[in-house]
C-alpha cells in the first residue's frame, strides 16, 4: 500500500550506518564510494525520472544546478575553498549529469575530500588566532552572509576572513556577558567539535549529502536517506520518547528544529518552532549552558533528551533572526510524547462590545490525525473530524453565536480527514482535487449531505499553516461557507511517496527472507529510502494551493514575506498552475458586501488601535535589521545596535498562539479574529 506523506519535508542528516558497519576510525584520510553508493546513484537517478511528479532531463543544466547545490552544501559560507579552488572544480560542472546515469561518485567525492583538507588547516590556525585576545576597539566591519559574494583570491584572504568570523563569534558571546576567558575557552571546545566533526565523517554522510544536492534540484521535498536505525530515521510516532519532543537536524554549524512534533513538552510551550537554532543547552533550573554550536545531531539529541520529569533549558535563536538580536531561553520539563494530548481542543469564549454578550466556540486543530488501523478495524477510532463534530455537538448546548476554526501551526496530516472536516460545515460535495505527474485528475468528495454547525465560521491561519490546513482552509473560501483570517498560508501544494529501496535492488533470495520476518534482516537493509513527489493538490476552483496557498480574506500583519518563509521560498518548488474548475455549488454566507462591510471596519480598527501601531513599527525595525548584512566588530558601536534591537522580542510574543488563560489576551491574532467574527454576526444580522 502507498503512503502519502502531506506534512513538512524531513532531512535526517548525522553520523549513519550504511550497509556493514565499521569499527569507527576517525582521520581525515580521502573518503571513498562503496560499491553500493553506486548502485544507489543510478536507480535513484532513474526511478526520480521515471516517477517524479515533473518530468525533467537529466542534462547540463541540471548538471549545473547540482554542482552549485554540492558546492553550498560544502561551504556555504564561501569560508573554506579559495577562488582558484572553485575554478578548477569548475571543469566538472557539466560533468555530473553522465555521472548520476551511470552511477559515478568520483567527482562529488575529490571535492569533499578536497574540503576535508582543507578544514584541518583552517583548524589549525583558528587555534592559533584564540591564542591571543581579540581587540574589540578597531573600526572593522565583518559581512556575515557571504553566499551572494566571491571567493577570496588567497590564503591570505581566508585567514583575514576568519579573523573578522572569530572576531564576531567573540563579540557577541561579550554582549552576552561572557568573560574574556569563558569567550576563548567556549571557541577553542566549539572549533575542536567541528574539527572531530569533520574527521568522523564517512563515505556514507557524504553520499547522502551528494544526493540530495541532487534531488533537491527536483524539487525541495524530494530527497534521500540511507538506512540507520529506528530511532533516527522512520520514528514511529506511536512511541512514547522521553525528551522535549522536537526533529533535529543539522545546518551548516547548528543544530536546528525542522519540526515540532504535537503532544510533545516544547509543542505545549508555544515557544519554539520550526527553523530555530539552538544554541547551548543548560540541565535543571540551576545547571551552566552549555555551547553546542558545531555539535552532531545525535551528540545534541544525547544531551537534550532525558527522563520524564527533569528540566532542560535552550537558548534559541531564529535562523532569520539579525546577528545582534538576543537568544531566548527555553524552560522545558521533559515528558513523554503523547500524540493524545495533540487532539483537537475546544472552548467557549465570551466577549461584549457596545453592550451586547457574543458567545464563540473556539476550535484549535494542531494536526490531522486518523488511526488508520482501528478505522480499518471497524471499530472505534480518533479521528479529527469525530473529535470536532463531538465539539460541535456540546456547542449547540450553549446557543453559540459563531464558531472559530484555529489552524495556526497546523503543518498538515490526513487527506482524508481535511476532507472530513470539511463536510462537517458544507452539505457534500467536492473538496479537493489531485492530479497526478501523468495528467489524471481525481476529485475527492464529502458525500455525506448532514451538516454539523451552520452558523457564522471563522478560519484563522497562519504562515505554517500547510497541506491539509490548505485544503481545509481553501474549501471553505471556494464555497463562500466562512472567512479566513490571518497571515497567508505556506503554500505546499504536493503529495509525496515513501518508496523502500530494498524491495527493488535487494535480490529475491533476500527479499523473500526479509519478507518472511527472518531475524537479523535488519543487516540486509542497505539501501535506503526515497521521498519523491507524486502528485499535486488543485482546489476545486482549479487554483492550485502551491506556492500562492490560501490568500486570507483579511489579512494580517505579519513580518515575513512569502518569498521569506513558505513554499515559494524555496527556489526549486514546483510551480503554482490551474486547471479546469469542478463543479459545485458555493454557499450564501459570506457576500460581497459583507466581506466589505467587514472589512472596512477591521481597517477602522487598525487605523486606531495603538497596539497595532507599534507592533506595525517594530516589523518595520525588524525587516530593516534582517537586511543587514555587514555589521561592526567594535564593542561600543555593537551594544548600541543591541539595545535598539531588544524590543522586537516583545512585539513577536504577540504572535504566539497562547494556549488559554491569563496568556489569551496577548494573542494578537486570536483577539482580532474574536472581532472579526463579531462584526460578521452583526452584520449579517
Amino acid at each position: 500500500m502507498k503512503k502519502l506523506l502531506i506534512t513538512f519535508n524531513l532531512v535526517f542528516l548525522g553520523v549513519l550506518a550504511f550497509g556493514q558497519v565499521d569499527t569507527p576510525k576517525y582521520s581525515f584520510e580521502n573518503l571513498e564510494p562503496t560499491a553500493t553508493h553506486h548502485k544507489v546513484e543510478q536507480f535513484v537517478t532513474q526511478f526520480l525520472n521515471n516517477y517524479h511528479y515533473q518530468k525533467f532531463n537529466v542534462d547540463d543544466e541540471l548538471s549545473s544546478k547540482v554542482f552549485d547545490n554540492m558546492i553550498e552544501s560544502i561551504d556555504r559560507s564561501h569560508s573554506y575553498f579559495t577562488k582558484e579552488e572553485i575554478n578548477e572544480f569548475e571543469k566538472y560542472r557539466f560533468e555530473l549529469d553522465e555521472a548520476l546515469l551511470s552511477g559515478d561518485l568520483k567527482i562529488p567525492f575529490l571535492v569533499f575530500n578536497a574540503y576535508r583538507k582543507n578544514y584541518k588547516e583552517r583548524f589549525a590556525y583558528i587555534m592559533k588566532v584564540l591564542e591571543n585576545p581579540f581587540d574589540f576597539s578597531s573600526k572593522e566591519t565583518y559581512v556575515v552572509d557571504r553566499e551572494d559574494k566571491g571567493w577570496m583570491n588567497s590564503k591570505e584572504e581566508l585567514d583575514n576572513e576568519w579573523n573578522k568570523i572569530l572576531k564576531s563569534q567573540a563579540l557577541s558571546m561579550k554582549l552576552s556577558g561572557s568573560s574574556d576567558s569563558s569567550i576563548t575557552k567556549t571557541l577553542k571546545t566549539r572549533y575542536e567539535r567541528y574539527d572531530s566533526r569533520v574527521a568522523k565523517w564517512r563515505a556514507n554522510d557524504v553520499f547522502q549529502t551528494y544526493m540530495n544536492a541532487f534531488t533537491s534540484v527536483i524539487d525541495p521535498h524530494t530527497s534521500y536517506m540511507v538506512p540507520s536505525t529506528a530511532a533516527q530515521f522512520n520514528i514511529d510516532m506511536s512511541q512514547s520518547l522521553e525528551g522535549i519532543g522536537a526533529r533535529l537536524q543539522n545546518e551548516n554549524d547548528y543544530v536546528m528544529i525542522v519540526d515540532v512534533i504535537p503532544g510533545g513538552p516544547l509543542f505545549k510551550t508555544q515557544q519554539a518552532g520550526k527553523d530555530d537554532y539552538i544554541l547551548s543547552v543548560a540541565q535543571g533550573d540551576d545547571g551552566e549552558f552549555q555551547d553546542i554550536v558545531g555539535w552532531l545531531t545525535d551528540d545534541a539529541v544525547n544531551l537534550i533528551r532525558g527522563k520524564k520529569g527533569t528540566i532542560v533549558r535552550l537558548m534559541l535563536k531564529s535562523k532569520d533572526a539579525p546577528v545582534n538580536s538576543e537568544a531566548r531561553e527555553v524552560r522545558i520539563e521533559r515528558d513523554k510524547i503523547k500524540l493524545e494530548e495533540a487532539v483537537v481542543s475546544a472552548e467557549v469564549l465570551e466577549m461584549e462590545e457596545d453592550g451586547k454578550k457574543y458567545k464563540i466556540g473556539l476550535i484549535d486543530i494542531p494536526m490531522f490525525y486518523r488511526d488508520f488501523d482501528a478505522a480499518r478495524s471497524g471499530g472505534e477510532f480518533q479521528s479529527t473530524t469525530k473529535d470536532v463534530n463531538r465539539f460541535l455537538e456540546e456547542f449547540k448546548k450553549e446557543s453559540l453565536d459563531g464558531v472559530i476554526v484555529d489552524l495556526r501551526n497546523n503543518g498538515g496530516g490526513s487527506l482524508t480527514e481535511a476532507i472530513g472536516l470539511t463536510g462537517l460545515f458544507i452539505p457534500k460535495g467536492p473538496v479537493v482535487q489531485r492530479r497526478t505527474g501523468k495528467g489524471r485528475i481525481d476529485v475527492e468528495e464529502d458525500k455525506d449531505e448532514t451538516v454539523s454547525y451552520g452558523g457564522p465560521l471563522l478560519v484563522l491561519q497562519n504562515r505554517s499553516s500547510a497541506s491539509a490546513s490548505e485544503i481545509f482552509a481553501g474549501a471553505i473560501q471556494d464555497y463562500n461557507r466562512g472567512l479566513i483570517v490571518g497571515e497567508q498560508s505556506f503554500g505546499k501544494g504536493t503529495v509525496q511517496q515513501l518508496v523502500n529501496l530494498d524491495q527493488f535492488l535487494l535480490s529475491p533470495r533476500v527479499a523473500s527472507r526479509k519478507g518472511a520476518g527472518t531475524k537479523g534482516m535488519e543487516e540486509e537493509e542497505r539501501y535506503g529510502q526515497l521521498k519523491l513527489t507524486t502528485e499535486k493538490f488543485y482546489r476545486i476552483t482549479g487554483n492550485s494551493t502551491q506556492r500562492k496557498g490560501v490568500i486570507p480574506d483579511i489579512e494580517f500583519p505579519s513580518p515575513w514575506e512569502a518569498e521569506e518563509i513558505g513554499e515559494s521560498s524555496r527556489p526549486s518548488a514546483l510551480e503554482y498552475d490551474e486547471i479546469e474548475s469542478s463543479l459545485f455549488q458555493n454557499r450564501p454566507e459570506i457576500s460581497k458586501e459583507l466581506l466589505a462591510k467587514v472589512s472596512e471596519s477591521f481597517n477602522e480598527r487598525m487605523e486606531v488601535n495603538e497596539d497595532l501601531k507599534t507592533l506595525l513599527k517594530e516589523f518595520d525595525i525588524y525587516k530593516k535589521q534582517t537586511e543587514i548584512t555587514e555589521y561592526s566588530l567594535n564593542y561600543e558601536t555593537r551594544l548600541k545596535e543591541k539595545e535598539e534591537t531588544e524590543g522586537n522580542r516583545e512585539a513577536f510574543k504577540k504572535l504566539r498562539k497562547s494556549k488559554g488563560g491569563d496568556d489569551r489576551s496577548s494573542d494578537f491574532y486570536l483577539v482580532e479574529a474574536e472581532k472579526i467574527l463579531k462584526d460578521m454576526i452583526a452584520f449579517q444580522k
